[in-house]
């Protein structure tokens, strides 16, 4: 006798949302229609982002992960869902007048970093290099320049 896998055993189909910081990132599932789903909050370490990156396969089959701060913060959840072959897609933080209208919180701002990887609104590839607001000064700026003297 033979068994036969239905197609939809693997899950259904699924977007991640992160919002990060220097010691926490929250991370956010919604549904292929938008549905929320889960959130919750991990810690900025190796272990962290394994068990989100477990927290998200768990809901069903990844296609695409929004993360603000792909190259600040973000950076670490960024280089170990690539390496787990996952999508990831850098999100702009929301406008003023939709952070007014809907409120600021870690799950808001994860969830919406969601909605916007299913929308295709954030579909950039994420940054490799450190954004120059978070990039060390390696050289020190140049001196002021001088007036040439007069004759």
């Amino acid at each position: 006798m033979t068994a036969t896998v239905a197609a939809d055993t693997v899950g259904p189909d699924v977007f991640g949302g992160v919002d990060s910081h220097a010691d926490t990132l929250h991370v956010a599932v919604i549904s292929d229609n938008g549905g929320h789903l889960a959130d919750a909050e991990f810690t900025t370490t190796a272990a962290g982002y394994a068990a989100a990156l477990a927290f998200l396969n768990a809901h069903g089959r990844v296609i695409a992960i929004g993360v603000e701060g792909t190259s600040s913060y973000g950076a670490g959840f960024t280089r170990a869902a690539r390496s787990a072959s996952l999508h990831v897609v850098e999100v702009n933080r929301p406008d003023r007048a939709e952070r007014r209208r809907i409120g600021k919180s870690d799950p808001i701002d994860a969830y919406a970093a969601a909605r916007a990887a299913l929308s295709g609104r954030a579909s950039s590839a994420p940054r490799t290099t450190p954004s120059p607001a978070y990039a060390p000064c390696t050289t020190p700026p140049a001196p002021p320049s001088r007036p040439a003297p007069r004759p």
